[in-house]
């Protein structure tokens, strides 16, 4: 019998997205406050190829195939979420909203944090000393950032639903029954979340870049494009082990600063949106999966 599935999702416009052993579900709270529920079978390449299921290869293809179904989710929801206004996404505006995205996260949090601590290079020498000084600029940025967004009415709304996931998910692994009631009386955290994932990133970047030794600075920026592979493998190894050991002591002080970060990506939600949540995941949930 194979391990018990780990349930998760995202919080998109309006709702939640739920993933289950063998599928996926969108749900979303339209303008006339009903609750349409999306669910489409999904499947993964480490199935099919089971060199890619062993430990610090699956996490880049969690990741992956986590954004691929994300950005699908969010398109999807923010269809929904504007319906009958005419302003319907369409493919070219996906993939050039993708594009600019990408391509504002490699400044943001490769060249920038890079260059930075390069310019720092003659009073803070040595590979470790920048690499630390680089992750400090790099977890900054992303700490701005966050703030930034969450001042936006929308974003809110976003971290709401972020929120109600957690709750939903925190709910169904402490075994209890999936009412509103209910899951409003557990919290918005959760150890096994991408924002608690995308901090490990950044930490174990410190410790694999440090590794490389001197560089150049044009070595330097794009030895963290290709090196991204690695660290997020790494990461999720740790990701998975600190949602396995909560009850570890030592687990638990390592997972803190995850949970902190949380509070500023989640945030308490209603009980309509709650209602979505639990939506989403009972579309995807298979008896026996827990």
């Amino acid at each position: 019998m194979g391990a018990p599935f780990q349930y998760g999702g995202q919080a998109v416009i309006e709702g939640v997205m739920m993933r289950g052993p063998d599928s996926r579900a969108v749900a979303v709270r339209l303008p006339d406050t009903e609750i349409i529920v999306d669910e489409k079978k999904v499947g993964s390449l480490a199935r099919r190829i089971p060199v890619l299921n062993w430990p610090l290869v699956r996490g880049t293809v969690v990741l992956i195939e986590s954004l691929v179904l994300g950005v699908e989710a969010l398109t999807y929801s923010a269809n929904q979420a504007t319906a009958g206004e005419d302003e319907e996404l369409t493919i070219k505006e996906i993939v050039i909203t993708i594009g600019i995205a990408f391509g504002l996260a490699i400044v943001l949090f490769a060249v920038l944090p890079t260059f930075a601590a390069h310019l720092l290079i003659g009073i803070a020498p040595g590979s470790f000393i920048q690499n630390l000084i680089e992750g400090f600029f790099r977890i900054a940025i992303f700490l701005a950032y966050v703030l930034a967004v969450r001042q936006l009415a929308d974003i809110r709304r976003v971290f709401e639903y972020h929120g109600a996931e957690h709750k939903v998910i925190n709910a169904y692994e402490a075994g209890a029954e999936l009412t509103v009631e209910q899951v409003q009386k557990y919290p918005t955290l959760h150890p096994r979340c991408g924002t608690s994932f995308i901090l490990i990133v950044l930490v174990i970047s410190i410790l694999v870049f440090s590794l490389l030794g001197e560089q150049v600075l044009w070595w330097r920026i794009l030895s963290r494009v290709l090196l991204l592979p690695v660290v997020a493998g790494i990461s999720y190894e740790l990701v998975k082990l600190s949602g396995k050991y909560t009850a570890n002591a030592l687990c638990r002080i390592l997972i803190a600063p995850g949970l902190w970060l949380q509070k500023l990506t989640t945030a308490p939600p209603d009980n309509g949106q709650v209602e979505v949540a639990i939506a989403a995941f009972g579309a995807v949930f298979k008896e026996g999966g827990k």
